[in-house]
C-alpha cells in the first residue's frame, strides 16, 4: 500500500497540525507498539527527542500510545538521532523512537522510527503501521495488568559520549586543537561539547543554550555564518557545525571555509582505503553529490555508487552491497562500523584523527577535489504533476542534450514539501545555469 504518513525520513509536519498532533503520536504509539509485538517477553521502546517545544506534547502522547500497547518506555530526553539508534540496540529495546525535525525549524517536528537493530524502519514496516492506524485497535490494547510502564534512563548521555569517543583511535586524543563547535540549540547541545573535552580539546561552544524556539535558528549545519565567525574570532583550528537532531555535520576549517558532506567523504574513503579499512572499494552517495566526488574517488580508482536523495536509500544500498562508507552532501556520514545512521560528532571525530595523524591543518586535510559547478533551484507547485507536461519534458531533454558528457541534470519531487528540485552540474558553469533557468521557467509555466 502507499504511504499517506511516512515520508523519506519518518513522519514530519508543522507542530499540533495534522499529522504532528498528540492524537496521530498516540495512534502512533499503539499501532507501532501492536506492530512489534513479538513474543511473551516484556517489550521496550526507546523515545528520545531534540530542544523542540513540541517535544514536550508528542513524547508524552506517544508514550501514552506504546503504554497502551503494552510497552515499556525509557525515556532519554534530549538526545541526537544516532544516540536513540545506538541505545535501541544497547537497551536490547524492540523499537526506537526520535522526536525531531532535524535541521528544520522550531515550528516542525517528526516522528522517527527505529526498528531493533538501530536501523531506520523499512517502507514496508512503515506501511504496515498505517494500515494499524486506520484500523479499530481498541480490541488489542494491552490488558489492564499487562500495561506499560514509563522510566527515565539515567546515564544515557555519559553512554553516548563514550561511544562516540571510542570510535577515535586508542592512540590519537585532541590535545592542543582549538575547536568550535556549534550544537544548533538542539539534540548534542551537551554531548558534542562534552565528548570533545573529554578527548583533550579545547571547547568553544555556540548554539548551546536552546529555549524550545531557537532550534537551527542562525546555528547550525544550514546556517554557518556564526560558526565562521567565531572560527575567525578565538583562532580556532576547525570549527563543527551540527543539525537539530545531530545526525549530519557541516566543518568550518581554519580559514574559514565551509567544508560540506561531499569532501568529507573523500577524506574517510581515500583513509579507509590506505588503511585497508574499506569494505568495498567504494562508497555510496546519493544522486546529488557532486562529479568532482565521482572523478576523485576514480583516480584512487575507487567507485561511487548512487542512490535517490534520502540517508536512508544510502543505508539500504550500503547493506544491500556490502558497502561500509556512505553519505549525503547535506553532511549525513553513514559508517556502518560505527553506526546504524548518520553521526555528526562520529563523522567529524573521524576527520579530526586524519588532523592528528598528518599532522596538516582542516584546509589541506579537507580539500581533495574542485567541485564543478552545480546549481540547484526549487520551484513551488500547487498541484498536479508538472513534471509529466510536454513542456517540461522537451525542457528537460534539452538540458539533458546540452550537458551530455560533460556533466548531470537531476530534477525530482521534494519529499517533504510541493517542491520540485531542479538540479545540474558540469564543467562550463553558463551552460549549468542556463539548463536550469530553462527548465525552472518551463515548470512555473506549468506549476501554479
Amino acid at each position: 500500500m502507499a504511504r499517506k504518513l511516512f515520508g523519506t525520513d519518518g513522519i514530519r509536519g508543522k507542530a499540533n497540525a495534522f499529522p504532528i498532533t498528540p492524537q496521530m503520536a498516540l495512534q502512533v504509539g499503539i499501532a507501532a507498539g501492536i506492530a512489534f509485538r513479538n513474543g511473551s517477553h516484556r517489550h521496550r521502546v526507546v523515545i528520545g527527542k531534540d530542544t523542540r517545544l513540541s517535544g514536550y506534547m508528542i513524547e508524552p502522547a506517544l508514550t501514552a500510545g506504546f503504554t497502551a500497547a503494552g510497552m515499556d518506555v525509557f525515556l532519554l530526553g534530549p538526545m541526537p538521532t544516532p544516540a536513540v539508534a545506538m541505545l535501541t540496540r544497547s537497551l536490547r529495546a524492540d523499537l526506537g523512537v526520535m522526536i525531531s525535525a532535524s535541521h528544520n525549524p522550531y515550528e516542525d517536528n517528526g516522528i522517527k522510527l527505529f526498528g531493533p537493530d538501530g536501523y531506520k524502519l523499512s517502507d514496508e514496516a512503515e506501511a504496515r503501521i498505517e494500515a494499524l492506524i486506520e484500523e479499530d485497535l481498541s480490541g488489542r490494547l494491552a490488558a489492564s495488568g499487562d500495561l506499560g510502564r514509563a522510566k527515565r534512563i539515567d546515564g544515557a548521555r555519559e553512554r553516548y559520549v563514550e561511544f562516540a569517543k571510542r570510535t577515535l583511535p586508542k592512540s590519537l586524543d585532541l590535545s592542543g586543537l582549538r575547536i568550535v563547535i556549534d550544537s544548533a540549540n538542539g539534540a548534542a547541545y551537551k554531548v558534542a561539547p562534552e565528548a570533545l573535552w573529554e578527548l583533550g580539546a579545547e571547547v568553544i561552544s555556540i548554539g548551546d543554550k536552546p529555549d524550545g524556539l531557537n532550534i537551527n535558528r542562525d546555528v547550525g549545519s544550514t546556517a554557518t555564518d556564526a560558526l565562521r565567525r567565531k572560527v575567525h574570532e578565538v583562532r580556532a583550528d576547525i570549527g563543527i557545525a551540527l543539525d537539530g537532531d545531530a545526525d549530519r555535520v557541516i566543518l568550518i576549517d581554519e580559514r574559514g571555509e565551509i567544508v560540506d558532506g561531499d569532501q568529507l567523504m573523500a577524506v574517510v574513503a581515500a583513509s579507509w582505503a590506505e588503511e585497508g579499512k574499506l569494505s568495498k572499494p567504494g562508497i555510496v552517495a546519493t544522486i546529488m553529490s557532486n562529479l568532482g566526488l565521482e572523478r576523485y574517488l576514480g583516480s584512487l580508482g575507487l567507485s561511487l555508487a548512487r542512490t535517490k536523495v534520502g540517508d536512508r536509500y544510502v543505508v539500504e544500498h550500503m547493506r544491500s552491497h556490502g558497502f561500509n562508507v556512505g553519505g549525503e552532501q547535506s553532511g549525513h556520514l553513514i559508517l556502518s562500523d560505527f553506526s546504524t545512521t548518520g553521526d555528526g560528532l562520529v563523522s567529524a571525530l573521524q576527520i579530526l584523527a586524519v588532523v592528528r595523524q598528518t599532522g596538516k591543518p582542516v584546509s589541506e586535510v579537507c580539500r581533495r577535489f574542485e567541485p564543478v559547478p552545480q546549481i540547484l533551484k526549487n520551484v513551488r507547485f500547487g498541484g498536479g504533476k508538472p513534471l509529466d507536461t510536454a513542456s517540461v519534458k522537451a525542457a528537460i531533454a534539452e538540458g539533458e542534450a546540452r550537458l551530455s558528457g560533460s556533466g548531470r541534470l537531476v530534477i525530482r519531487p521534494s519529499g517533504t514539501e510541493p517542491l520540485i528540485r531542479v538540479m545540474a552540474e558540469g564543467d562550463d558553469e553558463t551552460v549549468v545555469t542556463s539548463v536550469v533557468d530553462d527548465i525552472c521557467v518551463a515548470l512555473k509555466q506549468v506549476a501554479a
